[in-house]
């Protein structure tokens, strides 16, 4: 296998990335905007990674999907490694301030700012730059890579979904593949300090649900005692935070075990406890709330309500849509009995509107995790490689399905407040962030044999 010892690492990654955000990939605003700000996406990828799109096969599935093909020298041959990332965004509200405007791609205060800059034109650009930098120094792969680029992830697009076809059709099962998802966070939970890369072995489903209602109609000066909009507000209101029972899975103890061993003081022995008691800790996160508690239980949001047309007259119909994160180790159709069950009101319609599995739990016990950590020891030297479940929904979903090894983590550091900036207000990435996170893709590359 050829090794770098000697990496041309190319400056200006801050402007490069810049570039990207000016370009306003919003996949909800597709048909407004129409595909020009994708197309000028690629193309400026092509002039800025001009040895990538020389040496590397480009397909591209869909309107927006891009596949990078990069042929290795055979020496290895149980598998490609599949790197995952996508390059549309969600949209900005005209109301929020930006300290700065967020297709301006500014550069200040060793930060790129703007939307995407995490989520996840961030995340996309240090794996092209690590991979343009080893072309530069002659460097091919022993096995197989293939860059996979969707530009619809954020609006659930079908560009992942027939990349991921299109492969399992040619018969190509990945040996990794690694997405978007955790990242190198201080105090992964609130009673553990320190920093922690956080690496996603799992990803919970997601199902949107519509609960709906039929009533009288008429004025709203004599109202019956439940009306359309009534019956829906009582069918959400009963699906409260503890809809769901917590349960403390596999992957959850993993990271509570793998964080018992790095924490000092007491915190390791309450980490260590909870690691063999899951009732316990599934306890335990769920009274916590927030993303412990997501950590341990499907989750129930409601997000849209619908009904009426006038202010002084009674809808004959009212809907709500609720999203709901599916813990690992459940089912869809559990999922819809437990929600019905809950209700308990057989005038309410509940009807899945698009739903998709949890997926398996991929081992933390392999050559593939071991890579994982190896190459954080070169980029974030000290940092532990620690499992957890991921709660977002990402495009390494259409892969898990056959794929034995998926991963989901972008080696960026991010803080509280910048974890809370995606899809918020005054995204940005550090700068040195992104060094490191090009420093962690050549080093996995670099390892690949």
């Amino acid at each position: 296998m050829t090794r770098v010892t000697t990496p041309t690492v190319r400056p200006g990654i801050a402007e490069r990335l810049a570039r990207m955000i000016r370009l306003p990939t919003v996949s909800a605003e597709l048909d407004e905007r129409g595909l020009a700000p994708f197309e000028e996406f690629a193309a400026l990828l092509a002039e800025l990674y001009p040895r990538t799109h020389a040496a590397l096969t480009l397909e591209r599935h869909t309107d927006l999907g891009l596949l990078f093909h990069w042929a290795g020298t055979g020496a290895v041959t149980d598998g490609p490694v599949v790197l995952m990332a996508h390059y549309d965004v969600v949209s900005v509200d005209e109301s929020d301030a930006w300290t700065h405007p967020p297709f301006a791609g500014v550069i200040a205060d060793g930060s790129v700012h703007g939307r995407g800059a995490l989520d996840d034109k961030g995340p996309l650009i240090v794996v092209l730059e690590a991979v343009e930098n080893l072309l530069a120094d002659g460097f091919r792969p022993p096995r197989d890579v293939y860059l996979s680029f969707g530009g619809n992830e954020e609006t659930y697009g079908r560009a992942a979904e027939e990349i991921a076809r299109v492969l399992r059709a040619r018969g190509i099962v990945p040996w990794l593949v690694i997405d978007e998802g955790g990242a190198v966070v201080d105090a992964p939970l609130p009673f553990v300090p320190g920093r922690a890369a956080m690496i996603g072995v799992g990803e919970k489903g997601v199902m949107t649900l519509r609960l709906s209602a039929r009533g009288d109609g008429g004025h709203a000066s004599a109202p019956p005692a439940l009306t359309a909009v009534r019956r829906v507000a009582r069918a959400v209101d009963r699906l409260g935070p503890d809809t769901f029972r917590p349960r403390a899975s596999t992957a959850v103890l993993r990271m509570l075990g793998v964080l018992g061993a790095q924490t000092p003081g007491p915190a390791r022995h309450l980490l260590r406890l909870l690691a063999a008691t899951p009732p316990l800790t599934a306890r335990l996160f769920a009274a916590l709330g927030g993303e412990p508690a997501a950590l341990v239980r499907t989750t129930v949001a409601p997000t849209m309500q619908s009904g009426g047309t006038a202010a002084n007259v009674l809808p004959s119909q009212a809907s709500a849509t609720v999203n709901l994160r599916i813990a690992l180790g459940e089912t869809t159709q559990q999922t819809v009995y437990r929600v019905r069950r809950r209700v308990r009101d057989p005038l309410v319609s509940v009807e899945v509107v698009e739903a998709s599995e949890p997926s398996p739990e991929s081992s933390t016990e392999n050559a593939q995790f071991a890579l994982l950590a190896a190459a954080l020891e070169v980029s974030h030297p000290g940092v532990p490689a620690v499992p957890y479940v991921m709660m977002a929904a990402t495009d390494s979903r259409h892969f898990h399905r056959f794929a034995p090894a998926v991963y989901r983590f972008a080696p960026l550091d991010m803080s509280n407040a910048q974890r809370a900036s995606i899809h918020g207000v005054d995204e940005s990435v550090e700068i040195a962030a992104l060094e490191r996170g090009e420093r962690f893709h050549r080093s996995l590359l670099e390892r690949l044999g």
